[in-house]
């Protein structure tokens, strides 16, 4: 039956399944499957990790070391066999860091360790020193008696973050150092802190963007190492009043970022983009490893392992963004949504996007676009990722920070995810450094994303009109 038929004949989901989402020939699986085994003795994706990550250390939204990063990545392309490779500047509000430090003043006095969070605006000369009200959650900081924290320093511990493989306490927080400063003052307080967002127990602050209000960040925001956490809380439940002092000569200014983008081209369908994402921007107090030059070694070493076997039917698109780490004012964006602004009608030429964002420890679980579960893809595609122990993870729907804006804009999305248990003990902090990590689960995540992007490549799926046969079909019920 053709699509006409079936949407006259009122079955369009059904008849997308049976027709768009077919089984690939045995040639393309068998295709697939090898590349999968290659990808498991490549290094390509550590070497481009260890390349950026020497080369350029951190690399700031905005910054010079971030600029001369893309420019090194576009040659590297280019070298290696990328067509249509191009730098796309956006405007951006840059941050850096400047001087800081954190004190106990008075009764018990001593220096604890932490540092500004991104995009902070700086004290005052001299810096801060307030009494510290401590707190749980932005509820806590809206339900305060009126008055009770004008000119109080708001401490926020919403308590520890435990590792896990899907890193699900970090949502909740992040919400808290991005919204939290603003819900503090509107309260009248002085500055904020929070216990760093992260499930480590080493002596050493997570970083990590705040956000704008009004086109400005309201108050000087700073996140505390856990053992320091710890340590304020104890004072404080001592019952005593408990001051600190608070410096930051942190600033912005304005500059711009870039996406970083090549394209395999398709050999028979050109049109047709599968975009592979990732982040090249770092915060500035590690490398920026796992967060996120890995990502971008894993797709562009699985874009590259495809190319070099044959060019595919689709186009494979590697974008590496910029600026995905820091919130802006309304005025500016990030690279995602750069790009989305940039394409403009041709995200209907989008035909799915994935992202590579947590890390480089093995990918456990495939999340496939929306409608697709049931399909022949999925059978097959579950079945050549199941060597790598890969299993199944359900609909992906949001894709991540940089993919979003495609998502939002009606590109399906896929999802490979990684075991984020060691995750978020390192990534926004000193330790986020290439010696993290594991090239064997690097590689295993360069199968993974070379096998499942050559059988979309390779397929005729049509991932939008199934999501939209999935969408009417849900409407009609």
């Amino acid at each position: 039956m053709s699509l006409k038929s079936c949407l006259l004949a009122g079955v369009f989901a059904a008849c997308l399944l049976s027709t768009t989402a077919s089984a690939q020939d045995a040639a393309t699986v068998a295709a697939a499957e090898a590349l999968r085994d290659k990808a498991l003795s490549d290094n390509i994706a550590f070497d481009f990790t260890r390349e950026i990550t020497t080369r350029f250390g951190p690399r700031p939204a905005g910054s010079k070391s971030e600029q001369d990063a893309a420019a090194w990545a576009a040659d590297w392309m280019r070298a290696n066999g990328f067509q249509n490779v191009r730098i796309e500047s956006f405007p951006l509000v840059g941050w850096e860091r400047g001087e800081e430090s954190i004190e106990i003043v008075g009764a018990h006095a001593q220096k604890l360790i932490g540092g500004a969070l991104g995009h902070s605006i700086a004290t005052p000369a001299g810096g801060i020193e307030a009494e510290v009200v401590r707190v749980e959650s932005i509820e806590d900081i809206q339900a305060a008696p009126a008055g009770s924290l004008s000119g109080k320093i708001v401490y926020v511990d919403p308590g520890q973050m435990v590792a896990d493989r899907q890193g699900s306490g970090y949502g909740p927080r992040s919400r808290i150092r991005t919204q939290g400063p603003k819900a503090a003052a509107d309260q009248g307080a002085t500055a904020f802190v929070i216990r760093s967002v992260g499930s480590d127990h080493d002596r050493m602050p997570h970083t990590g963007t705040t956000g704008y209000h009004d086109g400005k960040v309201p108050l000087p925001s700073f996140s505390l190492a856990a053992p320091d956490a710890d340590q304020l809380n104890r004072l404080i439940e001592m019952g005593q009043p408990v001051r600190l002092k608070l410096s930051s000569t942190a600033r912005t200014y304005e500059t711009h970022s870039q996406n970083v983008i090549g394209d395999i081209t398709g050999a028979t369908r050109p049109d047709e983009v599968i975009v592979l994402g990732s982040h090249l921007d770092s915060w500035d107090i590690g490398t920026g490893a796992f967060d996120d030059a890995a990502g971008g070694g894993i797709t562009i070493a699985a874009a590259k392992i495809i190319a070099e076997a044959g060019r595919p039917a689709r186009t494979i698109r590697v974008i590496l963004y910029g600026s995905e780490e820091v919130n802006q004012p309304v005025s500016h964006g990030n690279g995602g949504g750069a790009y989305v602004r940039g394409i403009g009608e041709a995200i209907e030429k989008h035909i799915v996007a994935g992202e590579s964002d947590l890390g480089a420890d093995n990918v456990y679980a495939v999340g496939l676009p929306v409608g697709t579960l049931n399909s022949d893809f999925a059978k097959i595609a579950y079945r050549v990722l199941a060597p790598l122990n890969i299993e199944e993870g359900g609909e992906e729907r949001f894709g991540g920070a940089d993919v979003g804006p495609l998502a939002r804009g009606g590109v399906p999305v896929f999802g490979l995810k990684q075991d984020a248990t060691r995750y978020f003990d390192l990534h926004h902090t000193a330790n986020d450094t290439l010696d993290k990590i594991d090239p064997a689960q690097l590689r295993q995540n360069v199968a993974a994303w070379t096998a499942l992007v050559k059988l979309i490549a390779d397929s005729d799926v049509d991932f939008r009109a199934i999501a939209a046969a999935q969408t009417g079909s849900a409407r009609e019920e």
